[in-house]
């Protein structure tokens, strides 16, 4: 199992331009989540030119020769980085920064280094710059290609003069000027430095047609990248912006009770620990909480993804961003506003975008080697083709020149972080939390899952599932039996008194005795009666071969069996069962469909795991694990079957859910250690999520490899016509944005896929 990426690991950072430096994901914004960071001596800087993870690794690059900077933590969907170093050496640092070409500006300085809390300044800041916020990016970008198709117009139609040359050649260079400074800037820093990403090659690309003459196209494909690279970036932005709506899920303010009962608006940052808020029909709750006050029905799909509100009373857990339907409640705040559930996911899926998944990873290492070839082929084209084909000078220059273009590799590179960052998104929204593309993309490999019982497959709680009554009245023995298991806080008492449906009346006890290990024993109007275990009913002598023939045939269907007893004789039985959840027999039917075996791993006894099995629709069920059992059973199950997950509470399964190659908590809605234990989260303990996370993988891979193929395929077949003479420059830019815009939108599809069989 992959561990999760360090606290000073990028979390938010636009994979896509790693290798060939494009501003795809310029535009993007920060899923602004205050984030947890070590306290003391951070200092918070906005660099508003640091697109993607070139400029990172460039940033870094500058940094590693200067001595005392204890830790970096880059946000490049916030474009902030954040510094911990002393005094000389944050100094020093900032300059190195500066003469690397990026301009730090500080934000505030950080006591508990919240980092991440300024993404939506930091994206407004930059958005401003280019334009990108507003409609001055469109603009001036549509001016641009106005100004290149009117001088392509001109050298088709106009005489051929020094005037119109002159006229034509200033129109062009106007649109270049409009539409490339900020690709002429990157793709001049690539050059110094002797990269070849995109911006270098369009910088070359156009510098190249321009100087031979060719400025009408020069101005067009500069224009055309240009709109291309904003329309890539709105477009990105969608995928990486997707999970960021449930941030407007939690209101700004919250009515909060002050000490003389009243209730005043506070904001909700600075709502503190065991405040008590009010809720109305039809508001959002704004932090977590437990309901104190009220009933209520919650409808929790924005954080658990079900579609069926919730009941609400007093004691249950209430979590930020849901809504209240009904009626109205007062919770006591247990989460500050950094911490509740909603933004732990969202953190979470941001740091899940800012890992790469193994295709991710093999397409930039293709990406990386690739262009460098394909410079490499046009140099030879421009040098050889006069001597070997017998063409003149510019015209294997400008050969070479659309080789160039065709070349840009940024389809290839933008697929796959779209499509995985579309899945995540997609996942979150219904449920599934998954923490890294890898995970997301090794789920369709599985070929065998282990399942824990209790609260797993069962509810995790007992119910009373059945009571006979032997003699007497029973309305009376009911009315007895719930009287009897009020007094005690057992948990099989309790189901009991919850289970019979006649009111327990406020009954006077003459005395009532707690016998620990056994059950209760009370005495009303000289008549002693006891609600106990089969071991107290064999010490008072009151069971007999008839009686024992009923208690085996309940133990062995898994129940746990309690006796209500006189001094006359036995009066009744309750047999009180963990019973299993609805939908945990349709997922373990939709995972046999699949080719996927579901195991079940049980603390319990055997015949309480072989009947639970049974009524799951799951042939091999183990029982009496331990947790180190549970972890050889993983072993084993990988070396017979494969690939493995582990599915379960987090908590008594860690040590199986650490071993499996994925796993999966059943996250209670978010609890602490499932969070941060598994690999992936069902928020809403729902097993059926498991199968749609199977075929959400399938689908991912589906997609990845359809963009992949589309991004070389379109780059081919121009590539071809390049060779032979019939691609233009302008040409091939259409193609590169075509090939764009196709994988992005083919990658969007998964926000809206359907993971239902």
């Amino acid at each position: 199992m992959t561990t999760p990426p360090p606290p000073s690991t990028n979390i938010s950072s636009a994979a896509a331009c790693e290798n060939h430096g494009c501003g795809c994901a310029g535009a993007s914004t920060s899923i602004a989540v205050p984030t947890k960071q070590p306290a003391g001596g951070w200092e918070t800087f906005q660099i508003a030119s640091m697109d993607c993870s070139a400029e990172e690794s460039e940033i870094r690059r500058a940094l590693d020769a200067i001595t005392g900077i204890k830790a970096l933590r880059f946000q490049l969907g916030a474009r902030t980085l954040g510094i911990r170093a002393s005094d000389q050496a944050l100094s020093l640092a900032l300059e190195a920064i500066r003469k690397a070409g990026f301009d730090p500006q500080p934000l505030s300085t950080v006591g508990t280094a919240g980092v991440g809390a300024v993404g939506d300044h930091a994206g407004h800041d930059h958005d401003h710059e280019n334009g990108h916020g507003n409609g001055d990016g469109w603009k001036r970008l549509i001016l641009a290609l106005g100004l290149a198709v009117l001088a392509e117009g001109i050298g088709f139609v106009a005489p051929d003069t020094a005037l119109f040359k002159a006229l034509g050649l200033a129109i062009a260079a106007g649109a270049i000027a409009l539409a490339g400074p900020d690709i002429y800037r990157k793709g001049l820093s690539a050059l110094a430095q002797g990269k070849l990403n995109i911006n270098a090659l369009m910088t070359v690309a156009v510098s190249g047609a321009f100087v031979i003459g060719q400025w009408p196209e020069a101005a067009m494909v500069m224009a055309l990248y240009a709109i291309a690279e904003l329309i890539e970036a709105k477009s990105v932005d969608k995928a990486r912006n997707a999970i960021k709506g449930l941030l407007d899920l939690s209101p700004q303010e919250a009515m909060v009770q002050q000490a003389d009962g009243q209730c005043s608006a506070v904001a909700v940052d600075q709502i503190a620990l065991g405040s008590l808020v009010r809720i109305r029909p039809g508001e959002r709750v704004p932090l977590d909480g437990t309901v104190t006050q009220g009933n209520s029905a919650i409808n929790q799909a924005p954080v658990t993804g079900e579609s069926i509100p919730v009941d609400k009373g007093v004691g249950d857990p209430v979590f930020a961003g849901t809504i209240n339907e009904t009626g109205e409640l007062t919770f006591q705040v247990t989460a500050v506003a950094s911490d509740t559930t909603l933004a732990r996911i969202i953190h979470a899926v941001e740091e899940a975008q800012g890992t790469r998944a193994p295709t991710q990873r093999f397409v930039d290492r293709f990406a990386a080697v690739y262009t460098p070839v394909v410079f490499g082929i046009a140099l030879a084209v421009a040098m050889l083709t006069p001597w070997l084909m017998g063409l003149t000078w510019m015209q294997s220059l400008y050969k070479a020149l659309v080789l160039l273009v065709i070349a840009c590799p940024c389809a290839l590179v933008i697929s796959t972080p779209v499509t995985v960052v579309s899945a995540l998104a997609s996942a979150a929204r219904r449920g599934i939390l998954i923490k890294g593309g890898t995970y997301l993309e090794e789920a369709r490999k599985l070929r065998v899952i282990a399942l824990d019982k209790t609260g797993t497959i069962t509810e995790g709680k007992p119910k009373l599932v059945i009571w006979k009554a032997f003699q007497g009245d029973r309305e009376f023995i009911a009315q007895l039996a719930s009287n009897l298991a009020n007094r005690s806080d057992h948990p099989v008492s309790q189901a009991i008194a919850r289970g019979l449906t006649s009111p327990a009346l406020a009954w006077e006890w003459d005395s009532v005795e707690a016998l620990p290990g056994r059950g209760v024993r009370a005495r009303r109007h000289g008549t002693t009666y006891v609600l106990g275990n089969h071991r107290l009913i064999e010490e008072r002598g009151q069971c007999s071969p008839e009686l024992e023939a009923k208690l085996l045939s309940q133990e062995q269907a898994g129940r746990s069996v309690t006796l209500l007893a006189s001094d006359q004789g036995v009066l009744a039985l309750f047999a009180v069962a963990d019973t299993i959840k609805d939908s945990s027999r349709q997922a373990v039917a939709e995972l046999k469909a699949m080719g996927v075996r579901a195991v079940m791993l049980t603390g319990d006894n055997s015949a309480t795991a072989q009947t639970i099995a049974s009524q799951a629709g799951i042939e091999e069920a183990r029982g009496n694990l331990l947790p180190q059992d549970k972890l050889q059973a993983i072993e084993n199950l990988r070396e017979q079957y494969g690939l493995s997950a582990m599915t379960g509470d987090g908590i008594n399964d860690a040590p199986a859910l650490a071993k499996a190659d994925i796993g999966i908590a059943m996250g209670g809605a978010g609890t602490d250690t499932a969070m941060e234990a598994a690999d992936v989260v069902i928020m809403n303990d729902d097993l059926r999520r498991i199968p749609e996370l199977i075929r959400l993988s399938r689908q991912t891979h589906a997609v990845l490899w359809q963009n992949i193929s589309l991004a070389l395929g379109i780059k081919a077949v121009f590539l071809v016509l390049a060779v032979f003479g019939h691609a233009s420059m302008w040409m091939a830019v259409f193609a590169d944005m075509g090939a764009s815009l196709l994988v992005v939108a083919n990658g969007l599809r998964l926000l809206r896929a359907r993971t239902a069989a």
